[in-house]
């Protein structure tokens, strides 16, 4: 079986309720549109048209529209939506004094939230920041739902993001991130899905901590380092001190080994730059003088 990746699953099911509540949305407007412009309105709709007609072709710089890829174009005559919600992209027609365009931009669009003062559950105050990313997935229901989509998204976002932060610890506002950008994005989702916004993207930018805060974390930080490094420097202590003894053992096992210790020292302090070197006299040659000084005497 093929598996299938939860970033995919997440795409999919996430495209399928965008598609779930623009045809609801749509089916309200068609019938709210089967209602009609009235009498007057189509009086209106036709001195348009004989109006179009008469000066034209001077009509078509003001009738004839062009949506880029990127956009949407949301017509509404006389005040109502027209059948079939957003036009484009490419080339359309309206009616000038009758109809009314608004063009909707569907590309992602990016926000600074401003730094907001707030206090953790732990009672210590923190300045956080961050970024949001979103996109229009419904032209129609971005201009009738609400005034400003992208003003609204951005009060929204700053408003989540104190409440979340708010039950969070210092601790956890520092290692988690990523949940605390993920579960704002939720929340965030879940509020602008009736102006048809979709929240694509949350990043925690910044965590500012208080001067006072800054010194004491740092004063903790060196107070750690300095303990490993006095429990690192005694470890190197006892093994020195095991590797001592060892040797201590092995000389006073093999009497020789002290000797060949003694040449090797002068080897090494023969190869410094030295005017002065004093070597000193064995022990071995001591006792070899001594015992001979012992023997002559036995003779006399």
């Amino acid at each position: 079986m093929n598996k299938v990746n939860p970033s995919q699953q997440e795409i999919a099911m996430t495209s399928r309720q965008e598609r779930l509540t623009t045809a609801a949305y749509q089916q309200d407007r068609m019938a709210s549109a089967e209602e009609g412009i009235g009498a007057c309105g189509w009086v209106l709709v036709i001195l348009s048209y004989i109006l179009c007609a008469l000066t034209f072709p001077f009509s078509l710089c003001f009738i004839i529209k062009v949506v880029q890829e990127y956009e949407r174009a949301v017509i509404m005559r006389l005040g109502r939506i027209l059948p079939g919600g957003a036009k484009g992209p490419g080339l359309f027609f309206v009616l000038p004094c009758v109809d009314s365009i608004i063009n909707i931009d569907l590309r992602t669009v990016t926000f600074n939230v401003p730094p907001q003062e707030i206090l953790t559950r732990d009672s210590v105050t923190v300045s956080v920041d961050a970024v949001v990313y979103f996109r229009v997935f419904n032209p129609v229901m971005s201009v009738t739902n609400v005034t400003d989509a992208s003003t609204s998204a951005q009060l929204l976002a700053a408003t989540t993001l104190r409440n979340i932060l708010g039950t969070k610890t210092l601790h956890e506002i520092l290692t988690e991130r990523e949940t605390i950008a993920h579960l704002m994005q939720t929340h965030l989702d879940e509020g602008t899905e009736p102006w048809g916004v979709k929240v694509e993207r949350v990043e925690i930018k910044d965590v500012r901590l208080p001067a006072s805060m800054q010194r004491s974390m740092a004063a903790e930080a060196e107070a750690g380092r300095e303990a490993r490094a006095k429990l690192i420097a005694a470890e190197g202590e006892q093994k020195a001190s095991r590797s001592l003894k060892e040797a201590a053992d092995i000389i006073n096992e093999s009497p020789i080994a002290l000797q060949l210790r003694y040449l090797q020292t002068l080897t090494t302090v023969s190869a410094e730059k030295n005017s002065t070197i004093v070597f000193p006299i064995p022990i071995e040659l001591l006792q070899l003088v001594k015992a001979r000084g012992s023997g002559g005497s036995s003779t006399f």
